[in-house]
């Protein structure tokens, strides 16, 4: 890893995941779908399937609670 002030890489700041319960494990789904989406910039079908997992993930752990 670089210095913070040389631009290698995206930082992806953790306390909006964190306040709704994300631990690593949803970390980890959320690298992976962000590097799908990356690697696929074109690809509408593998957008929409990353769109319909973060909107599970999303669900799974609600801002608020009934």
């Amino acid at each position: 890893p670089e210095s913070p002030f040389v631009t290698s890489g995206i930082r992806v700041g953790t306390p909006a995941p964190t306040s709704r319960g994300f631990k690593e494990d949803e970390m980890r789904e959320i690298a992976a779908m962000m590097c799908d989406v990356m690697d696929n910039l074109e690809d509408e079908a593998v957008i929409k399937a990353v769109r319909e997992k973060v909107s599970a993930l999303c669900s799974r752990f609600p801002v608020y609670s009934d």
